[in-house]
């Protein structure tokens, strides 16, 4: 098996076919989204120059899976605050600010289910998704809240402009959004049930 310092070597040829180097097969996009999920860790490298290329077939995956479901997991709030983040001051602060969050927000997602699965096992309570999804909708805010706040720290003048009351609208539109998605998953499960 090859293997780059513990990690999963894919190679990425012209014709844009993927090699796994572990398994010497070749992958598919969602091949190496199911290795993410799994927690398998690799790299991507250019089958002709060896430049690792690993970022933007992580890129391709998220653009294909926001393409494919329908669900999306970013806001247009969310990429547009990104976008415009790009060659400003704060574009060196925003890959770590964004990889503590979402550790973060793994470790709370966790803590969660572990909570959840103790209060109400698998009781017809404990499927309904009212309460997990409020403490979801309250983890959402203050994450938010909180994002707001360290960017407000790195940019004091960002309060004091007259489109500060802007992102709050959006962060609503954002909350409402994210509530009537959950409430079409709850209808589904419980359709289900």
């Amino acid at each position: 098996m090859a293997k780059h310092d513990g990690q999963i070597v894919i190679k990425k040829y012209a014709n844009r076919r993927l090699y796994n180097t572990g398994t010497s097969t070749y992958v598919t996009l969602d091949d190496l989204a199911v290795m993410v999920k799994k927690g398998e860790e690799f790299t991507v490298q250019d089958a002709k120059s060896g430049e690792d290329i690993t970022h933007q077939v992580l890129t391709q995956i998220i653009f294909e899976q926001e393409s494919k479901t329908g669900n999306t997991l970013l806001p247009i709030s969310f990429l547009r605050q990104l976008i415009s983040f790009y060659g400003d001051q704060m574009q060196m602060v925003v890959p770590s600010y964004l990889e503590h969050s979402m550790q973060a927000f793994t470790d709370q997602q966790v803590q969660m289910r572990e909570q959840i699965n103790k209060a109400f096992g698998e009781t017809p309570l404990g499927k309904n998704l009212a309460v997990p999804l409020q403490l979801v909708e309250e983890q959402v805010r203050r994450n938010t809240e909180l994002f707001h706040q360290a960017m407000q720290m790195f940019s004091p003048f960002m309060a004091a402009a007259p489109q500060a009351k802007e992102p709050r609208k959006a962060e609503a539109k954002d909350i409402d959004e994210l509530k009537e998605q959950l409430r079409a998953l709850q209808t589904k499960l419980e359709n289900l049930g």
